[in-house]
């Protein structure tokens, strides 16, 4: 099969987070399986016009503003006819495949925006992504779709899309699990540090983690918190003045943007990972904290209450407030028999979200729904 995939940016682009990673492996895996694949996607600095990675051939084009019309254009131009199916990857803004593609065409959605506008974009600019993502989600209603959580499933029914015509596929983790040993050499009853993983901006809300940290720490006095993350603009440049007048500023570490060792590393060590995004796709650094033995504490949220299941593999905070993230944080501080528990629920769990798992769902799917189209 010949598979023609449109998305805003690829696993090399500075600004890639977890769609990319999964994205690269689907890829990487439809080639080693005997399809072809191209990719249109945006271009960035230093990032070259056209290169082929892990055998699939990516195609650089304008920058994530113009990549949609520019993509238009090399499409008319160069790839009419040449795929068996388009996949039309929708992250925050919909190339509309549909319109102009003359093969078959799906949708792959990792999150609604919605409110997400309101959270990254300066009015009036919010208020008009908000009002075009209704007039796309509208235009778009009648096409299959592919996604990784339920979550997302439920979020596109509220929009007319069909439930049988929407597909959850597992993401998959790059990172190594723990093995057996290793997990139980684990000594995590020594550790008293919250982590947060992911970039400093007002939608993943690192803020409302520093507030609960402060909360706890009046009580749990050994209490450090790590965080991970790079982030710019006025959202970060409060947060991490807001560090710097924490009265508990000596116990909280900033790493910045780290490595995928130091990744690993920090997941290994920190006793809970904390996530309050307003919204995810899945919420995969949720996942990778559970391969490395951690459990997560997060908001309820799509995708976070997809990735951490409450009460099992870890603790969704009702009302997504500061004050209930340090209650939940107390309790699996203090109540080693649970975390425990919790623990190893998630470190089990997330031995279900390989990269084959995932690739072997997403293309039975594709199989499935090209029968239809």
């Amino acid at each position: 099969m010949k598979i023609l995939w449109f998305t805003w940016k690829d696993g090399k682009n500075p600004l890639a987070g977890g769609a990319e990673l999964v994205n690269e492996e689907l890829a990487k895996r439809l080639i080693l399986d005997g399809h072809e694949v191209i990719i249109l996607t945006g271009g960035f600095n230093g990032g070259e016009k056209e290169e082929v990675v892990d055998g699939y051939k990516v195609i650089r084009l304008g920058n994530k503003w113009t990549v949609y019309w520019q993509a238009y254009r090399y499409y008319k131009k160069n790839l009419v006819g040449w795929a068996d199916l388009a996949i039309d990857e929708v992250n925050t803004i919909p190339f509309l495949a549909k319109f102009y593609v003359k093969e078959k065409n799906i949708l792959l959605i990792y999150q609604l925006c919605r409110r997400i506008w309101f959270y990254q974009i300066f009015f009036p600019l919010s208020l008009v992504g908000y009002l075009l993502e209704l007039i796309y989600l509208k235009l778009l209603s009648d096409r299959y779709v592919l996604t990784e959580s339920n979550s997302t499933k439920l979020d596109l029914q509220k929009y007319n899309y069909k439930k049988d015509k929407i597909f959850v596929f597992p993401v998959g983790l790059k990172i190594k699990p723990l093995g057996k040993d290793e997990f139980l050499a684990q000594q995590k009853n020594l550790s008293s540090t919250i982590l947060y993983f992911g970039s400093i901006r007002n939608m993943k809300k690192p803020d409302q983690v520093l507030k609960a940290f402060e909360i706890v720490k009046k009580d749990i006095k050994d209490l450090k918190f790590w965080i991970a993350g790079s982030g710019q603009g006025k959202y970060a440049e409060k947060f991490f003045r807001q560090i710097k007048k924490s009265a508990y500023n000596k116990d909280i570490t900033h790493y910045g943007k780290v490595s995928v060792r130091k990744k690993v590393n920090l997941m290994r060590d920190a006793r809970l990972i904390v996530v309050t995004s307003l919204k995810e796709g899945w919420g995969i650094i949720v996942t990778e904290a559970n391969s490395q033995g951690t459990p997560a504490i997060v908001y309820d949220t799509d995708g976070l209450r997809d990735s951490c299941k409450d009460k099992i593999t870890g603790l969704v905070s009702k009302n997504n407030i500061p004050n209930n993230l340090a209650k939940n944080i107390i309790k699996l501080m203090k109540n080693e028999e649970l975390y425990q528990k919790y623990r190893f629920n998630a470190w089990k769990d997330s031995q279900n979200y390989t990269c084959q798992n995932s690739y072997k769902v997403f293309i039975n799917t594709i199989n499935k729904i090209n029968k239809k189209l």
